[in-house]
């Protein structure tokens, strides 16, 4: 866990100390209550991720050769996906991000035996939008 990020961490031991589903789905919702907002002007066609089931909008940007990404989705368990998904990738390099198994990542939340196949093509779709991002900026 050393390697992690400070708020990769923290979603880390919180879901491993939950017990069940039922609490995992609270914590997910209140992570995505902690989501970075972003603007009505950038929920836009341009930074919508296509392949969620609902729809979800990702910004991202470079600074320090390490990358910050912001995003949201109108629905509430999606927005938590995202949110323990970002604390894991915030803050990372290109190539860092690129190596990153989310599969893993869900897999030690003990997220991943709940995930439903759209939600889980909607978070290799916010990966795969996240490597593209990455790919445009030198």
């Amino acid at each position: 866990m050393n390697d992690l990020p400070a708020a990769a961490n923290e979603a880390l031991l919180a879901f491993q100390h939950a017990a069940g589903w039922e609490q995992r789905a609270r914590l997910l919702m209140q992570w995505g209550d902690r989501l970075e907002p972003i603007s009505e002007v950038e929920r836009n066609e341009q930074n919508q991720v296509t392949g969620c089931e609902s729809r979800l909008w990702l910004v991202g940007e470079q600074q320090d050769k390490r990358w910050h990404f912001r995003g949201t989705s109108e629905a509430r368990l999606l927005r938590g996906l995202l949110a323990v998904l970002l604390v894991r990738v915030n803050g990372l390099d290109a190539g860092q991000l690129r190596q990153l198994d989310a599969a893993q990542w869900f897999e030690q939340l003990g997220l991943s035996r709940q995930l439903s196949p759209s939600r889980s093509n909607g978070m290799n779709a916010v990966l795969a939008r996240m490597h593209e991002l990455s790919r445009r900026t030198p």
